[in-house]
This record gives C-alpha cells, structure tokens and sequence, in this order.
C-alpha cells in the first residue's frame, strides 16, 4: 500500500514503545553522539538483530550529507548487497513531490491549491466543495483505496488512473469535507491527473523535468526498470515466515500516491533544497509544512505530504512510506537542516528503532501527535489479538469474524506454514495494547506478544462492524 499503517503506526506511534526488559534479546545500543563509526556499527547490528533483508541509510547535518550507507541484501536470489546507490520503492515519500508539484504549478499561476476538485473532475462527489488543499492534506473525505498492508485481488491487475478515480471518489464521503482527517491515497491519485492537466505532461514526466533532474537526484525514478541493477529486490513475510519475493503492485495503483523509487542520498538531496528554499518559495513552503485546520478550529498534525510535529520546541517533519516489499522513512529538521532517511526492501519488519535513534542525534525526540481510533463491535483490541493469535497457532481461522480480502488472502497454505512457526512458542505469558489508531475508518491496533522465549508484534486492523481486516504478526 502506498502509505499503509506501518507508516504513521510503527513509524511515529510505535517510536514511542520502547522494548521492555521482557524482550528475549538484547536490542543494539543507540550511540549517544554522532560518531560514524558508532553509527554504522549501531545500524549494522539492528540490522542483523531485527531481521532486515537490506537497508540504506542517510543523515543530513548543517545542510550537508555526512553519512550514507547500505547493510544487508538487495537480493536474496541472487545474493546481491545494498550500497548507497541501492534504490528502493519509497511508497508515500512520494506524496511530498506530488504536493511540490502542485505548488510549483501555482507559484506559475496554472492552478491554485484553492481550485475545486470540480474544475479538473465535474463528476465526483461533491467536486465542487473539495479543494485540491483539501486533497493535500487528507481532509477531502474521499475513501481509501489501499488502506491494508497486502496486495488483495484487485491490486494484481493494471488499472487505468482514472478508472480508479470514478470507482473510489464517485460514491458515498465518509465525512463531510474539511470536518475530519482521515489518510486518502485516492485524493493523491487525484492531485497526480491534475498535475498532468495543469502542466500538459505526464506526471513522471513533470516530476522528472521540475524535480529529479535539477536536483541532482540521477538514481530517481517511476520506471524501475531503468535502475538495472541497483533496484533492489522488495521481500515479505507471513507470522515469521523467511522473507520470500513480495507481490508488487499492478501497473496503475501508486504513481502520484507512491510510484517513486529512490536512494538514500538522492532523498538527502530533496531534503536539503526543500530546507534550503531551492526549491519552493516561502509562501509554498510554509503552506507546505503547516498543520491543516479542519473546519471546527482544532489543528491536525498533517502539511502537504508532511506530518509536522513539534518536539523539544523545534519543528519535526516526518513522513514514511510502504509499498509491497518496502518501507521507507523520511524525518527533516528544518531549522537546523538536517534530516534523517532510512530505507529498506522488506514490510515485515516494521521497526522503527533506526530512524529515532538517529533522529535523537539530531533532535531530542518527544512524544508525537496523538491520534484517535474509531469504536468497534466486539472484544476489545488486546483480547481480539490474542484470539487471532491462538486461531493461527492452531492453524484453523473463524472465517466469519475476517474481512472478505482478508479471509482470500490468509489461504490454507499460508495458515498451515503460521501454524507451524507459531504454535512451538505457546501461549503468551502477556499481550499488551502498545497504540491504537484510525486508518481508512478502521481501528489499527499495535500489540506487543510476549513469550517465554520471543516478543513478536501484531498489526491488527478492524472495520467498526467488528470485522479482522488484516492481522500480521512479526519480530518485534
């Protein structure tokens, strides 16, 4: 998915968890100054301790690149390293240049963030009370068309964008726009068409012209295919499973909502000139980087393509992405220009240790923004992963408590191999309720399962009917 959970769960949630004295294994210890020999000794052992197939990593201080780094593999079959120069799939990093590039259509007087979603799309829903700010900043309404952590039926073939567009933003809102925040990859699919229409040219092709190219960042693209080599291989895992090759998207399903891949250092680079103001003017930059206020006064942690918080008095923005087989996090420090970008090709390992460590050498991290979690039917979320975790133990699922995706997907090959990597660890001396969140209108819940000789983590999804729309479990 182009901005799945993972992201704004594990990724700023989940930051705030740390391991706890039952974990069976002694987590690598943070450096505690910015020594890049500390640091690479400190990201190549969680690497190795966490399980990660290949990771790259790059910090930003002063405006300069100081450290970039590859660990692991970017190819299991064949056996292959990550570089500097490994590029990954960086999922909804994406949604940053999909807003820069509206702003920049602006700042030439093409379009206006406040123009209606009518004038480029008369016959959505609504069209005429959306602005394209509302879609930048995840206060549309529209639905989500990729909410989950898997790639489901209609992921595996091409659809065209706009096809896309009609089915998931021509029916029913889930809120009143402007009233709620709730992620939308559907409104990005929207804002990438109207680049096109505004500017006359592909999206890629703008991006490319206006962005990547003028930047210096050679190793970017949305054609994989012309990385050769240097793109990595994306990896998944079931119920601690060995990573195997991840099921990519189909043509159509990412593009201006995540269809980028990128490299660490070329990351840096975007992060230095959206600091630096080479890129945006002032006006767009704040605009950018400010918190949207819904229609009832109160502030949303959440720019354009930024979640924005503050810690330690100094502004943070942070954005993740994840895509089939990858994940990615992008942090900036803007008064202080530097930055923090890890990358990395497996969805299974959703940890989030690296880039806060890192981020604390720059920035002394705080607690992030909180976030609501809608009501559900049924058992409460700790008691609903404990069942879900004795129902794989066992190797047989209620299939009417599981979302109809959900249930297709967890076939009986793959609850027969949960089964028999899940059941020797017995039953959990202690499940804890780590965060619970909103994603699409479901309750995301983060739960930690601690055994006599393992802690692994659940990612569980619920729609308010009480309905299991997605449940995985990991390493914690």
């Amino acid at each position: 998915m182009t901005h799945r959970a993972r992201v704004l769960i594990l990724f700023t949630l989940l930051a705030a968890a740390s391991p706890c004295a039952a974990d069976a294994k002694p987590q690598a210890r943070p450096p505690t100054s910015f020594d890049p020999d500390a640091v690479g000794a400190f990201v190549a052992a969680t690497v190795k301790d966490k399980g990660f197939v290949g990771l790259s990593v790059a910090v930003v201080r002063d405006g300069k690149l100081v450290f970039a780094q590859g660990y692991g593999k970017k190819s299991l079959e064949p056996q292959a390293p990550a570089d500097g120069r490994t590029a990954y799939a960086v999922g909804s990093v994406t949604k940053q240049f999909t807003c820069a590039c509206v702003l920049l259509l602006a700042e030439e007087g093409k379009l206006s963030v406040r123009d209606k979603v009518a004038k480029y799309y008369p016959n959505l829903t609504r069209a005429a009370d959306i602005s394209l700010y509302d879609l930048m900043t995840h206060a549309s309404g529209y639905p989500d068309y990729y909410p989950l952590d898997f790639v489901d039926r209609r992921l595996e073939k091409a659809t065209a964008v706009d096809r896309l567009i009609e089915e998931y933003a021509t029916g029913k809102l889930d809120f009143e726009p402007g009233t709620r925040w709730s992620y939308s990859n559907t409104g990005y699919m929207i804002l990438g068409r109207v680049v096109e229409k505004a500017s006359g040219e592909s999206f890629a092709s703008f991006v490319g012209r206006r962005i990547l190219k003028p930047l210096g960042m050679e190793d970017s693209t949305f054609e994989p295919a012309k990385l050769g080599g240097r793109a990595a291989r994306g990896y998944t895992s079931f119920a601690l499973g060995e990573p195997e090759p991840a099921v990519p998207e189909a043509d159509g399903w990412l593009v201006a909502a995540g269809g980028l891949w990128s490299t660490a250092p070329d990351l840096a680079k975007w992060d230095i000139a959206l600091m630096e103001g080479k890129l945006l003017t002032p006006a767009s930059w704040k605009l950018m980087t400010e918190p949207r206020e819904l229609a009832d006064g109160k502030l949303k942690g959440y720019g354009c393509g930024l979640d924005v918080s503050l810690r330690a008095n100094e502004k943070v923005l942070r954005h993740g992405g994840a895509v089939s087989g990858f994940l990615a996090t992008n942090v900036l420090l803007p008064r202080t220009k530097s930055a923090v970008v890890v990358l990395t090709n497996g969805d299974h390992v959703g940890d989030s240790s690296i880039p806060e460590a890192l981020t604390a050498l720059l920035l002394k991290p705080g607690d992030g923004p909180e976030v609501s979690a809608p009501s559900v039917k049924g058992a409460s979320a700790r008691d609903a992963a404990r069942d879900l975790l004795r129902q794989l133990q066992e190797g047989k699922v209620e299939r009417g408590q599981l979302g109809e995706e959900y249930s297709h997907w967890l076939n009986e090959e793959k609850l027969k191999g949960a089964a028999a990597r899940l059941k020797p660890l017995g039953e959990p001396t202690d499940v804890e309720l780590m965060a619970r969140a909103e994603r699409g209108g479901m309750e995301v819940a983060v739960t930690r399962l601690t055994f006599k000789g393992a802690t692994l983590k659940g990612l569980m999804y619920r729609s308010p009917d009480g309905k299991v729309q997605q449940f995985f479990v990991n390493k914690w």
